[in-house]
């Protein structure tokens, strides 16, 4: 991968001193495409995917796994099922033939999306809670400004 330095001068010869691609890949020790790409983009684009990701092994057993995860909600801490023994029971009761990381990857956003969030409204004593600001209305045309 080639650092933004070498993008700007590779781009700078080319498109402002008007030097060819092959003779810029020439000078610079890239190959003619990388040039071209480089000249394409103004930063290293990275790599990017053409498709999303299919989880074809998942998804016949994803309501299975949001019940389980639903049903732990309510248990005890201690009693809540892990990854790893999600995926033993999908491997022994639904013949999952998937790896135990499948499941830990589709589990894990799963969980945090059934977590509840709480922001406390209360606040005690020497917490005070303030916003200033100031403000100008335009009332019938008269400009009211606080006193």
């Amino acid at each position: 991968m080639y650092g933004v330095e070498t993008y700007h001068r590779v781009r700078c010869v080319v498109l402002r001193d008007g030097m060819s691609e092959r003779e810029a890949a020439r000078l610079f020790g890239l190959d003619r495409g990388t040039v071209s790409k480089m000249v394409r983009f103004s930063a290293p684009p990275g790599y990017r995917r053409n498709q999303p990701r299919k989880r074809t092994q998942m998804d016949a057993h994803t309501a299975f796994i949001d019940e389980i995860l639903k049903s732990d909600q309510s248990s005890h801490g201690k009693q809540r099922h892990t990854a790893q023994r999600i995926y033993e029971r999908l491997r022994d009761e639904r013949g999952f033939t998937g790896g135990s990381t499948t499941v830990r990857d589709h589990v894990r956003p799963r969980r945090q999306a059934l977590k509840e969030a709480f922001v406390p409204l209360a606040h005690p004593p020497g917490h005070a809670q303030a916003d200033f600001g100031e403000a100008v209305a335009i009332l019938g045309g008269v400009e009211q400004r606080p006193a």
